[in-house]
């Protein structure tokens, strides 16, 4: 991949452009689908990970196979509800660059461990995105992509969420998977105006993952054109996925094929699932997560787009705590 066909390699290049209009299908209410792991593959994903399969994995945008994926089906609407915002739960830096098209977080804060890499199988390959830890009933739910979570009919495997991911190192350990989720419409037809995922983890070392890390608050049905933070690990070139990576300006919506979230940013594959903030404070790291990294058109270079989280994306946060 160029390093000019910005994010996201694959899943921008042709899924975006194969997105097409069509009626809405699928059921907006509901619960979420979602994945039961089995224990003994519970047991076994985090071993599974060694330092050197994280680093030697695959950001999935390299291993989805969209050569297939020329639809008819038509991108459904994304529901506004009321607007919701869920704090944050609880070290000060200097600023960070405001807009940043793409560099490494030097701030510190909550989000340098609440942030981390997500590491599955897909396909039978070793493959990896990132995640957020937020806020929860339960303490163990991360957010990610949907496509993070399940592909062409397929839930991923040896799932585990490495928060504060760097350089090989789980600092803060690898989460294991107990249930994965999406919304029905990624479910339904992958519909990118809906690829949003998420996990339960299991408790470790008889710790809850917010106890551990701290967790994230989130907003749903908020405002466009706002001033948002976007932070991943990305993995294509030029990047290499050991360090957490961040991008920050004023959002617009995408006025092409999906009612996404927009920003500048150079980000590539390997980034996905990464939290989006509004109200994000540098000097804390905490903010209310509002998208996550999901696609970019290979003619729209360094651009980033995220899902709008309305009432669908809610309503998968609710199923996720609830579990």
């Amino acid at each position: 991949m160029r390093r000019g066909a910005s994010a996201l390699a694959a899943i921008g290049a042709l899924l975006a452009l194969t997105l097409q209009a069509t009626p809405a299908s699928a059921d907006s209410g509901g619960s979420a689908p979602s994945r039961d792991v089995p224990r003994a593959a519970q047991a076994n994903a985090a071993d599974h990970w060694s330092a050197e399969r994280m680093r030697a994995a695959t950001p999935v945008e390299e291993l989805l196979d969209l050569g297939a994926r020329a639809t008819d089906r038509a991108a459904q609407e994304v529901r506004r509800g009321a607007e919701l915002k869920v704090p944050p739960q609880a070290p000060e830096n200097g600023a960070m660059a405001l807009p940043e098209p793409g560099g490494p977080w030097s701030g510190g804060g909550d989000v340098v461990q609440t942030s981390g890499r997500v590491f599955f199988k897909f396909n039978g390959k070793d493959s990896s995105c990132s995640g957020n830890s937020v806020t929860s009933d339960n303490g163990s739910t991360v957010i990610t992509a949907g496509h993070c979570v399940k592909y062409q009919g397929s839930w991923h495997t040896d799932w585990v969420f490495v928060p504060g991911y760097h350089d090989g190192e789980a600092p803060h350990g690898k989460w294991t998977a107990a249930k994965t989720l999406t919304t029905p419409q990624w479910e339904a037809s992958e519909d990118m105006n809906f690829d949003v995922g998420a996990a339960v983890v299991n408790p470790l070392d008889g710790k809850k993952l917010a106890d551990v890390v701290g967790s994230q608050g989130l907003s749903f049905n908020a405002d466009y054109n706002t001033t948002m933070y976007s932070f991943g690990f990305p993995a294509a070139d030029p990047y290499d996925g050991e360090k957490l990576i961040y991008c920050s300006g004023t959002s617009f919506q995408d006025v092409l094929l999906t009612k996404d979230h927009g920003l500048s940013c150079n980000m590539t594959g390997g980034s996905s699932g990464g939290p989006w903030f509004t109200e994000f404070d540098e000097a804390t790291g905490t903010g209310l997560q509002s998208s996550v990294n999901s696609f970019g058109y290979v003619f729209l270079p360094d651009t980033m787009f995220g899902p709008y989280f309305g009432a669908e994306a809610q309503a998968l946060y609710e199923s996720a705590q609830a579990g």
